[in-house]
């Protein structure tokens, strides 16, 4: 069933047409169909990091898939399960494809060659430096179209089409989808087709720096600085980085089975320069056989290969055994872990430890071919020593199990480190629970000592922007000590633990468990008494956890309303569109309606449309259209108190969700004066 969506296509290629399914031909059931639609989101998500040149343009599609997964959810959820109209299965499907082709193109800009994302296509000419300047400035704006990148950028236009086409005219009311998940996907389609028509090119200056280097006179070397600011720009500066564009630039060969043999040398090219400048001699981008300089005299031309390491290409001093089994020089293997790297660089396997254990037996067959072909050893002098020999596999093991000592100091020392560690890079975070440092953690919630609770909610709160990692904390028992911090704890170590929570609610399960668990009182007092960080802490895990029904509810009994009227009234604080967000969730609920929908709240809402900025009209209107859809009375007093007078203005100069909240308040209005 989901074959389809992880087989595999060359990284960066156009995805080919996919022919539209026949309105009556239905390839999957309607459950297998939905499971395929979340799969594939799921899959999505995987891909946390992507290269710099698409970096935003895949966070926001990223999002974007995650805001139109609720309408799959709930018709996944719906009791009982609605069968789907012909219609309905076949704009599903489309987004099926789509929502595949959104996950490939994601992996692409996740581990596909970085100058392959944003190298140009054709060749360029040879000119002196001042001749092909003027050429780059005269043809600069034809050019930029020509960029693989630009061909990058037309697959993300591509998935935006895609997108739109399945959700145009989706057939709602014939599959029973509630009006907030409706709204909220044709706000996603509107912003997807401005997106197709924005025309953003590439940064002038990389791409002509890309034009200089890549001139075809042989006898000028590009200049070093003009390299510096490429390897840059393409975070192309580590050997570990190095290593890893390799390994894409030769996945990326293989795909292309001898195909676009201009632009493979090209790209090949590039990354040789690149590696010129970080002061690695390797050419061979294909794994031939590779003499270094310093042999070229030797008898035996020769080296076995066994005798290279495979980071370097230079004979081993020192070779040392990884837990894959391969065979690297200890200097070598140290840079690739430490810079973070938790893979065999030659099989890319995970490493299931990261000890180093010397290859004896090699090092001495090392030595017996050295002497016999008059090779003098290679010592690097000129090198500093590698420092901090895989210090973090050593040190946070050591750090988690200082979190448990007897002494106070010791422990608060700990926490602090741990905190700023997790805070760092994933690969931190990894070693951390891999380390059990969540149980570690979660112990230390408890402590009267104020500073090791903060400094342990902040580190759990780090720990928690990684996916899995929310599901981890929540069955560590966490959220119970999370939400008594906020309660009791000091000024930051309660803020640090609203944002806490609202992280680890992004899992609907601990939307539950929080409300559950008593989450939502101690919320609502932060938001009423907290500091300004504080109260935005607080209302935006309020809002995350009001996504549940049941949250509705214990706000209003926690008091909710009266404090959200008291913060739209100091318009110093900032916080407007933050409560009227609010607001607008607490009215979708029957129960919540009854209590904020006062005439005095009208009253308010119409004001801030008369007043507020474009963004606190629109979110009021939301809030009145709600309202007033479901109580003649409160429509009619908004009329009264003045507001037909601005909707007639906001209609044509709004924003566009403003203007559709106004023009379904002017048809109200209509009905409620007939």
């Amino acid at each position: 069933m989901l074959s389809s969506m992880f087989g595999t296509r060359p990284a960066g290629e156009p995805d080919p047409p996919e022919p539209e399914p026949e309105p009556s031909g239905r390839q999957l059931s309607d459950g297998d169909l939905l499971e395929e639609l979340v799969a594939t989101v799921g899959a999505a998500q995987a891909f946390q990091e992507f290269r710099r040149s698409h970096r935003k343009e895949c966070f926001n599609l990223l999002r974007w898939l995650q805001l139109v997964l609720p309408l799959i959810e709930e018709l996944q959820d719906a009791s009982p399960p609605r069968p789907l109209t012909d219609d309905a299965h076949r704009r599903l499907a489309l987004l099926s494809r789509a929502f595949q082709a959104a996950r490939r193109l994601l992996r692409c800009c996740h581990d596909g060659s970085k100058i392959f994302l944003v190298r140009h296509r054709p060749p360029i000419p040879s000119l002196s430096v001042k001749g092909l300047m003027g050429f780059l400035i005269r043809r600069w704006f034809s050019w930029s179209q020509s960029l693989e990148g630009e061909a990058v950028q037309g697959r993300f236009r591509a998935v935006y089409e895609k997108i739109n086409q399945a959700l145009d005219g989706m057939p709602y009311s014939d599959i029973g989808i509630s009006d907030e998940v409706k709204e909220q996907v044709e706000l996603i389609n509107t912003q997807l087709k401005r997106s197709k028509k924005r025309t953003d090119t590439q940064d002038m200056e990389l791409a002509m720096d890309f034009m200089v280097v890549l001139q075809d006179k042989e006898d000028r070397s590009a200049d070093r600085v003009i390299l510096e600011r490429l390897a840059k720009k393409l975070e192309l500066q580590s050997l570990a980085d190095l290593r890893a564009e390799t390994m894409a630039i030769k996945k990326l060969i293989n795909e292309r089975n001898g195909q676009q043999p201009e632009s493979t040398k090209q790209i090949i090219e590039i990354l040789n320069k690149l590696k010129e400048v970080a002061g690695i001699d390797e050419k061979n981008i294909l794994g031939e056989v590779h003499i270094p300089k310093y042999l070229e005299k030797c008898p035996s031309l020769m080296i076995p290969n066994d005798f290279l390491c495979p980071i370097s290409l230079e004979i081993m001093t020192d070779p040392v055994i990884i837990a894959s089994g391969r065979t690297y020089e200890r200097r070598s293997i140290q840079k690739w872990l430490y810079a973070g790297q938790r893979t065999c660089p030659k099989t890319q396997q995970p490493l299931a430890h990261l000890s180093l254990a010397p290859n004896f037996a090699l090092k001495n067959l090392i030595l017996q071919w050295c002497e016999k072909n008059k090779v003098e050893m290679q010592t690097r002098v000129d090198e500093p020593p590698v420092e901090e020999e895989v210090s973090k596999e050593v040190l946070i093991p050591s750090l988690v199990k200082d979190l448990s000592s007897p002494n106070l100091d010791v422990q608060r020392k700990a926490a602090k480190k741990i905190r700023t560690l997790s805070k760092e890079s994933p690969e931190d975070r990894i070693l951390i629970v891999d380390s059990d440092g969540i149980a570690a953690l979660v112990g230390l919630l408890q402590y009267p000592d104020k500073k090791i609770q903060d400094n342990a909610v902040t580190s759990l709160l780090n720990l928690s922007i990684d996916e899995a990692n929310k599901v981890l904390i929540a069955k560590g028992n966490a959220i119970p000590l999370i939400i008594e911090v906020l309660k009791n704890g000091n000024v930051e170590g309660q803020e640090n633990s609203a944002a806490a929570l609202f992280s680890l609610s992004m899992v609907d399960e601990n939307k539950v468990a929080i409300g559950a668990l008593g989450g939502m009182p101690p919320l609502v007092d932060l938001l009423k008494n907290g500091t300004i960080r504080g109260k935005k802490d607080a209302s935006t895990a309020i809002f995350n956890l009001l996504l549940n029904h049941q949250n509705k509810l214990r706000a209003i009994e926690a008091g909710i309303v009266p404090v959200l009227l008291k913060i739209l009234d100091n318009t110093k604080l900032g916080m407007v569109d933050e409560c009227l967000s609010i607001f607008l969730l607490l009215g979708s609920n029957s129960t919540c309606r009854g209590t904020i929908g006062t005439e005095s709240f009208v009253e308010t809402l119409v004001r801030i449309i008369k007043e507020g900025t474009p963004k606190n009209k629109e979110c009021a209107l939301s809030v009145i259209l709600e309202l007033g859809s479901h109580n003649n009375a409160l429509m009619v007093h908004a009329l009264g108190f003045g507001l037909h007078e601005h909707l007639t203005e906001i209609a044509k100069n709004g924003t566009s969700r403003a203007q559709r909240k106004a023009n379904s308040l002017i048809q109200l209005a209509r009905k409620c004066e007939s």
